[in-house]
């Protein structure tokens, strides 16, 4: 008799693991899902894009939200959203900042990321630099989905084919 908890991967295994283990079972978890490769891109696809804002703690949710309605696979979509993470929110939100400034032509709103604002400092900027920062992020995100959908849709349609092979032998 297979018990349910058996099926489950352990907590120990899955936070427990060193980085390169915990990268390859993610990485494994994601080959196996039983989705097709345009579902599994198209949840990545959607998690990159969800993690190119900067709503904290929200990404992970956003991202299983549109998944589900666009029919993409939703751990794919929770685990891409992992692309925006402590150490790598400065340089990416600066970058979406810059990009919203290029295209609103707001070269008069700074902001400087290498600082910690204050609650007051976002206060005075005020709506101009959520107007920014939003059309920066979406634009970045966009461009992020698309070109993680069109990397990922062959490289899972490859790895699966291989897999099967494999099984097959």
């Amino acid at each position: 008799m297979v018990r349910a908890s058996s099926l489950l991967p352990s907590r120990r295994l899955a936070f427990g693991m060193k980085p390169l283990r915990s990268l390859r079972y993610l990485y494994l978890r994601l080959i196996r899902l039983q989705a097709s490769p345009a579902e599994i891109g198209r949840g990545l696809a959607i998690g990159v894009f969800a993690a190119m804002f900067p709503a904290f703690g929200l990404q992970t949710i956003i991202s299983i939200l549109i998944a589900t309605a666009v029919r993409g696979n939703k751990l794919a979509a929770a685990a891409a959203t992992w692309v925006s993470n402590p150490l790598t929110y400065v340089p990416i939100y600066a970058f979406n900042f810059h990009v919203g400034q290029q295209i609103l032509g707001a070269r008069s709103l700074h902001f400087d990321f290498a600082v910690s604002p204050s609650l007051n400092d976002l206060t005075q900027m005020g709506a101009d630099f959520l107007v920014v920062m939003f059309v920066g992020s979406f634009v970045v995100g966009t461009v992020s989905a698309g070109l993680s959908y069109a990397a990922a849709v062959p490289i899972v349609r490859r790895i699966k084919q291989r897999l099967h092979k494999q099984r097959s032998l």
